[in-house]
């Protein structure tokens, strides 16, 4: 059991240290590579061939991903528990990142403060998946605040309870399905290609994504905001949670807006709490500090979780 907590304290140490390998070194990239692979070798025009070729990608990118995983902590652990730490670390801070989500978010608030429109477009545009070349300073920054806020459950709250339930693998594996997710988990061209990926990613984030708004609830009242902030978060999150097409995102990004008093926007998509006052760049990092008190919450449940299951099993 104690191996199980080192690896994961570990892992976060390293990405708070360090943030991400290089991607030559990163297992994701490597993973996305191969997606990208299958993709291109997608058969076209029939939605019953394509859904059927996605689920085999899907399955055999699990399978792979689960299984070399498993491998790999099998062997290392046969060598000794300081090697699984070490290694195991490793491998779980593939599944996550905390410093990473806060660096892209302070590059877009950076740009924003120093009235650099262009450049805090650019810098969002790498972080969401909207059109952001006409965004207004006040959407970017809406923009913003919403992936740090979506982000907690799937970058790392998401893989951190998989790894107190299944170990490494398990993180690992979820890292796969969200990473199928982000690559052909859209309408249009993707349709039915990423329809087995994009169910699974939903389907996997979906206790995860309600915990997270919990947690932001909880932390609104510690992470520095006004007294009223814990009761607006919970309040928001209760009323607009639902507004969003995304069955989980709502959660999280709804609880955020309450958090920090303002109105969170996708234009033709939905509005997220209440206009009180506008958007400002420094609501960015006021949704980073915030994310990181998440983070800190979750990391404690997550060990308290793994030492439980572990436990459980003997």
């Amino acid at each position: 059991m104690l191996s199980e907590l080192l690896v994961l304290a570990l892992a976060v140490f390293l990405d708070v240290a360090f943030g991400e390998p290089p991607r030559w070194a990163h297992p994701v990239v490597g993973l996305g590579k191969a997606i990208s692979f299958l993709e291109r070798r997608a058969p076209r025009g029939s939605a019953l061939r394509e859904f059927l070729y996605g689920l085999g990608v899907v399955v055999v990118t699990l399978a792979v991903a689960g299984g070399a995983t498993y491998s790999i902590v099998w062997l290392v652990r046969s060598v000794s528990e300081a090697a699984y730490v070490v290694v195991g670390a490793l491998l779980l801070k593939s599944a996550f990142a905390v410093r990473e989500l806060a660096t892209s978010a302070e590059r877009v608030r950076a740009a924003l403060a120093a009235g650099d429109l262009t450049g805090a477009r650019s810098a969002v545009g790498a972080i969401v998946g909207r059109e952001t070349d006409h965004l207004s300073p006040e959407l970017v920054t809406s923009a913003t605040v919403e992936s740090v806020a979506e982000n907690t459950t799937d970058s790392f709250l998401t893989p951190w309870l998989y790894f107190a339930l299944f170990g490494i693998p398990g993180a690992i594996v979820y890292r796969a399905v969200n990473t199928l997710d982000s690559m052909v988990g859209h309408r249009g061209r993707y349709e039915w290609l990423g329809k087995a990926a994009a169910k699974l990613d939903t389907a996997a984030n979906y206790v995860p994504a309600r915990l997270a708004g919990l947690l932001i609830v909880v932390a609104s009242f510690l992470a520095g905001h006004p007294p009223a902030a814990g009761q607006g978060a919970w309040r928001i999150l209760r009323r607009d949670h639902a507004r969003t097409a995304s069955p989980n995102a709502g959660w999280t990004m709804s609880a955020m807006a309450g958090a920090l008093g303002v109105q969170l926007e996708k234009v033709g998509h939905y509005r997220l709490g209440d206009p009180a006052r506008p958007l400002r760049p420094d609501d960015v990092r006021a949704a980073t500090r915030t994310m990181y008190v998440v983070a800190a919450l979750g990391l404690g449940l997550a060990l308290g979780l793994a030492a439980a299951v572990r436990m459980a099993v003997g």
